[in-house]
């Protein structure tokens, strides 16, 4: 299996090179893009992943409706449409950009593109190779199991920041 490719950019996510998967996540902190997906049901329930035991960051635990990385030579509008129909089936017609942020683990350094939309629960097909469950969860749900290591780093992070934007996307989507 040939290692993918993933573009290195800079702080303002201006590519300036390239890098293997391997290379990205052996703790170089190469920065290098990824999109975040939030999906919202109509009633303003947020999807979660829990990502699968073959991920080789934070396998098992609940994380970002999709997320994925962006390939070398691919848009983040490419990548966001791709990850989206690959994780979770979606073909998506609308989506709104929320906000872009740096994000540095124990083992690799992200620029994310975050973005939201809203589904119907039916149109979603989980690939049960990427993800081993997918559910729709209350916000309070969320914030109760913050801090019990159910959900990834990241997420915990980000979901804070998508708190902020959650006037904006209810009134943007018209969500109940």
């Amino acid at each position: 299996m040939i290692d993918e490719l993933f573009p290195v950019v800079d702080s303002s996510g201006n590519v300036i090179g390239s890098a293997s998967r391997k290379e990205c996540h052996s703790g170089t902190f190469l920065l290098h893009p990824v999109i975040h997906l939030h999906v919202f049901d109509e009633f303003g329930k947020l999807f979660l992943q829990h990502r699968s035991l073959s991920k080789d960051i934070q396998p098992g635990k609940w994380d970002t409706s999709v997320g994925g990385h962006i390939d070398f030579g691919e848009t983040v509008e490419e990548a966001l449409a791709r990850e989206a129909r690959e994780e979770l089936g979606l073909s998506l017609t609308t989506t709104v950009p929320l906000y872009t942020y740096i994000h540095r683990s124990d083992k690799e350094a992200e620029y994310v593109n975050t973005f939201a939309t809203v589904c119907n629960p039916t149109e979603i097909t989980i690939d049960y190779n990427e993800i081993s469950e997918g559910l729709f969860f209350e916000m309070q749900t969320i914030e109760s199991l913050l801090q019990t290591g159910c959900f990834t780093p990241n997420f915990e992070l980000e979901f804070q920041r998508l708190k902020e934007q959650l006037p904006f996307i209810y009134e943007h989507f018209s969500i109940k």
